[in-house]
């Protein structure tokens, strides 16, 4: 760390921002950008663009003929396996670069040091560190997934001043205006799954779909090809409508409930309808876990009071999304969250802001519950 300074500093800055440039493409794999520069130049610059094509270390030389000599500046260590595309670490040393400059090691046990190693062995020059808190900034999913084995966990809430989100009668549309209902369309976008409570689809008959028409940022690939995240409904008593927008639009969605419910004819309706079932039940970890096994790196909660308060109670939420519309609703309308039974000052849950910014006439608060810090950096 003693040889770094601030051209390493402006330099990992310039690979950061282009890491970010894949926050809606790559998942299951990372975001990462690099950059190539010789001589105080910038020689070559990339980012991983979508998983199962070119990582970033790879389109920074591709950029450039003479990559002999150069610093590499990295925002995660370069793979050393065999995955889809061939290791960067290899990349870099076939290239003759002199040094590499990378932001943070890999949390992925098939990397984790290896390609740091590999790259030293070679004769290279290696920095470790510069930037690390940006840098894990930028794939808090895919850290926690590999740490943990669970994904990110954003709720997302809409709510009155007075902390309501649905009349009583259950009618929730709309609570915020047009501004902050497309900011959730990026949050939708960048998650990998979105998931509900089958009480959202009765009430609301929700599709939760990324719609790119109500989107006003403009992703790296067209607008038609904006990846839709996989959408998972909680219905433990499989309730779900077979026309179901969440169901008969996109391609379908996953039902989650209790075996002990699924009749053969309930389930031949519901797969006949285009949804796929999994009678694993409907425990906050136990879901998430299946999630992560399947690569899903963010997960995006979008449900009512009930199951919102289980997965806060269970521990399991990272972030809230909160957005507050200038409006009161009454205290017969439903709560923000349901939770277990809060007797003393000792038992709150605290939390800590994030961002607070407005929308139109609402406002938007990222919370972060503050005893939970399973990863660094702010999101």
């Amino acid at each position: 760390m003693s040889e770094l300074s601030s051209a390493d500093r402006h330099f990992m800055v310039h690979a950061i921002q282009l890491a970010r440039r894949g926050t809606y493409t790559t998942t299951p794999n990372p975001n990462v950008g690099a950059v190539l520069v010789k001589h105080n130049q910038i020689i070559g610059e990339g980012w991983h663009q979508q998983a199962g094509t070119p990582h970033a270390e790879r389109h920074a030389l591709a950029a450039t003929a003479d990559a002999a000599g150069a610093t590499c500046y990295v925002t995660l260590e370069p793979c050393s396996h065999q995955g889809r595309t061939g290791p960067c670490a290899d990349a870099l040393i076939e290239a003759g670069v002199g040094r590499v400059v990378i932001a943070m090691q890999d949390p992925n046990p098939q990397v984790a040091g290896q390609g740091i190693a590999r790259l030293r062995a070679a004769g290279i020059r290696v920095e470790v560190g510069v930037l690390e808190q940006e840098a894990r900034a930028l794939n808090p999913g895919f850290i926690k997934r590999m740490e943990t084995g669970l994904p990110w966990v954003r709720l997302k809430l809409a709510m009155s001043v007075d902390g309501r989100t649905a009349m009583a009668s259950g009618e929730s549309q709309w609570i915020t205006g047009q501004a902050a209902r497309e900011d959730v369309q990026q949050w939708r976008a960048r998650s990998c799954v979105v998931l509900t409570g089958v009480g959202t689809i009765l009430y609301d008959d929700a599709a939760l779909t990324v719609r790119p028409e109500q989107w006003q940022w403009q992703p790296a690939y067209p607008s038609d090809n904006v990846r839709q995240p996989m959408r998972v409904v909680l219905d433990r008593q499989w309730r779900t409508p077979t026309d179901a927008k969440v169901i008969s639009q996109g391609e379908g969605a996953w039902l989650l409930g209790d075996k002990a419910t699924l009749t053969t004819e309930r389930q031949a309706q519901l797969e006949a309808a285009g949804a796929k079932l999994n009678p694993m039940g409907t425990e906050p970890k136990t879901v998430l876990a299946w999630l992560a096994e399947q690569g899903h790196n963010e997960v995006l909660l979008e449900c009512g009071a009930e199951l919102a308060g289980s997965f806060v109670a269970a521990g399991m939420v990272d972030e809230l999304i909160v957005y507050m519309a200038p409006i009161l609703m009454g205290h017969a309308a439903h709560p923000l969250l349901q939770l277990p039974e809060i007797a003393t000052m000792a038992q709150v849950k605290p939390l800590e802001l994030q961002d607070a910014r407005r929308f139109g006439p609402d406002w938007r608060f990222i919370w972060r519950l503050a005893e939970q810090r399973p990863t660094q950096g702010t999101y």
